[in-house]
């Protein structure tokens, strides 16, 4: 039920034999050299961590030996210092060795906790989802380890838990506790498999902190049920949901939630930002992609929001003007983070509002906006002292004039000009006094040529280069970009 790469269970399961192997191999073993119970307690060793029986094992692979306390006072008793002795003769600070562990077969050791516990760091999150079919031991071994599972988010499959009993439904949900998931995404989900959340999954009114909606036939009636089953719940996402209405975002948002996304809902415009703004007093994050969005709703934001909102990301809101643009810094002016990706109606105006207002900003995203030039860029550099993320995606009007504006940001860190159809070699050579830029994007710039790419090995501390589909950049390019850089990942 987790969403995955196409990843057969055949080839993890090699792969989990190939890695065994490889472990093994690594010590330098041959058959020749010892026995097999031998190997396995190397192994268990490097795996397991070492104890006193692999001492042996250890000094014939040439490791150092350790001085012991024994040794220690022989050295002490040389100089003349006393020594206490027992009744029986024996030094008092001899200590027995903790008594040897059990050399495992490898079969034992495909079952012991403590090697598996080692062995399942070698794979990634979406292999441990076939190794937890492998058998009942793996699983439990899996399941109690939350780190084996970072960064991973489970997509519930709503067509195929249908199909599921009760009883494998109510598992599936358990398990998610026990790998100490705190978010799941239901997609194409309907009101009857919201309900089943609900009655068949008690644990997530606790320990369900995000929950995400895609593509799905939720009412306002499901929505509603879901959030007053789930009492820790502080993020939402809905994105396709196109049975949700501003009225019920009235009826079921609560105080509680601090980041909300709205991406593709057809009834979603101006009555759910002002439902948001009324509703939650604590938000610091929200996202809104809506084509029928005005400046209006942008003026519903009171000042219960002025301190907590943070992050304001506005996407492909398409009737968005200058205007709204003044309802954002008169009622957001501690935003940190803003996005106005695809609101093609902002000007250089408006962007001249931003910078004289919004001085704490950290990142600005003004891709897709192809009424912005070099002029807005001149604003940005002189005011937003700050920024440290600067993203400029098919701002086809953006020229070398503007990225000269660009180059005199010291705390600018990443840069992105993808599909700036007029930035030129000239342009470069301005990004290459940035001392402190360390994450670049050059992909799509037609005008660019291999002469001009080279100059960047002046960026030291340059982290990550992306050039896809840049007509000058060559396999030779790479190839010298990579042995002058070579601490950037370069992306063809």
């Amino acid at each position: 039920m987790i969403k995955m790469s196409s990843i057969s269970a055949q080839g993890v399961v090699e792969r989990a034999s190939a890695e065994l192997s490889k472990r093994i191999n690594g010590l330098g073993l041959r058959k020749h050299h010892g026995a097999k119970a031998s190997v396995m307690e190397r192994v268990t060793n490097v795996l397991c961590g070492g104890s006193s029986a692999g001492h042996a094992s250890a000094n014939s692979l040439g490791a150092p030996e350790k001085p012991s306390r024994m040794a220690a006072m022989k050295l002490s008793v040389g100089k003349g210092a006393p020594m206490s002795t027992s009744h029986t003769g024996t030094p008092q600070a001899a200590r027995k060795s903790p008594p040897a562990p059990p050399i495992l077969t490898v079969e034992q050791l495909l079952m012991d906790e403590r090697f598996l516990g080692r062995f399942f760091l070698y794979f990634s999150p979406l292999e441990r989802c076939v190794l937890a079919q492998v058998c009942q031991r793996w699983r439990d071994v899996l399941y109690r380890g939350p780190r084996f599972w970072s960064g991973l988010l489970p997509v519930l499959q709503s067509r195929e838990l249908r199909q599921a009993s009760g009883q494998d439904r109510v598992k599936l949900y358990n398990s998610l506790i026990r790998r100490g998931f705190h978010a799941i995404c239901l997609l194409g989900a309907t009101d009857e498999d919201a309900l089943d959340i609900v009655h068949s999954f008690p644990l997530a009114s606790k320990h369900i902190h995000s929950l995400s909606l895609r593509c799905s036939s939720v009412s306002d009636r499901g929505l509603e049920a879901l959030l007053d089953h789930l009492q820790s719940l502080f993020e939402l996402e809905l994105a396709g949901c196109n049975e949700v209405t501003e009225a019920g975002l009235w009826a079921c948002l609560t105080p509680r939630i601090v980041s909300l996304s709205l991406a593709d809902c057809i009834n979603i415009a101006d009555e759910a930002v002002g439902a948001v703004a009324q509703l939650l007093p604590s938000l610091y994050e929200f996202s809104l992609q809506a084509y029928h969005v005005t400046d209006a709703a942008l003026g519903y934001f009171s000042p219960k929001q002025s301190h907590s909102l943070s992050i304001l990301r506005l996407q492909s809101c398409w009737e968005l003007t200058n205007h709204g643009i003044v309802n954002i810094v008169h009622s957001l002016p501690h935003l940190t983070v803003l996005s106005l990706s695809g609101c093609s109606k902002v000007t250089d105006d408006g962007v001249e509002l931003i910078a004289e207002n919004l001085q704490k900003l950290r990142a600005l995203d003004l891709s897709w906006c192809p009424r912005i030039t070099d002029a807005s860029l001149e604003y940005i550099a002189c005011d937003l002292n700050q920024l440290e993320e600067l993203t400029l995606d098919r701002c086809v009007h953006v020229t070398d004039i503007g990225v000269g504006y660009i180059s005199t940001m010291l705390s600018l860190s990443a840069l992105f000009l993808r599909w700036c159809s007029q930035v030129r070699d000239f342009g470069l050579q301005h990004l290459c006094s940035m001392r402190n830029l360390q994450v670049l994007s050059l992909a799509g710039c037609p005008l660019l040529t291999s002469s001009g790419l080279s100059s960047l090995i002046q960026l030291r501390h340059l982290q990550e280069l992306e050039l896809t589909n840049c007509p000058g950049a060559s396999q030779e390019l790479f190839e010298y970009l990579r042995e002058h850089l070579p601490r950037c990942l370069i992306i063809e």
